[in-house]
């Protein structure tokens, strides 16, 4: 059972820096896409980042430039750096793999980790 363990939220003041973390076990990490989510009250859930498992990332317009998705297979994780935080950056970050099995038709298969708070307020 493929298991996503986020780590590394809290409260932090306007300009201040958090880092994420999300650990999986049970898997084969390193075949993963691993994604960050953020879900605010009241909104919808949204992308923010992500990274193949060629270790290519990708990042929303709203944090490009302040966050940084890596992942360090060795470790079986993947990081979210947040610098410049605002206030709009209040969510619950929520971690995603997807495991895709060419020796099942290239099969989907997500997992979702429990999510982490993050409060950006003064």
């Amino acid at each position: 059972q493929v298991q996503l363990v986020e780590a590394g939220g809290g409260l932090v003041q306007p300009g201040g820096s958090l880092t994420l973390s999300c650990t999986v076990s049970g898997g084969t990490f390193s075949t993963y896409a691993m994604m960050w989510y953020r879900q605010a009250p009241g909104k919808q859930r949204e992308l923010v980042a992500s990274i193949s498992s060629g270790y290519k990332p990708w990042h929303d317009g709203t944090v490009k430039g302040r966050f940084t998705i890596s992942r360090d297979n060795d470790k079986d994780t993947v990081y979210l750096q947040m610098n410049s935080l605002k206030p709009d950056d209040t969510a619950v970050y929520i971690c995603s793999a997807i495991d895709i099995r060419p020796e099942e038709g290239f099969r989907e298969y997500d997992y979702w980790g429990q999510g982490t708070q993050v409060t950006v307020s003064s």
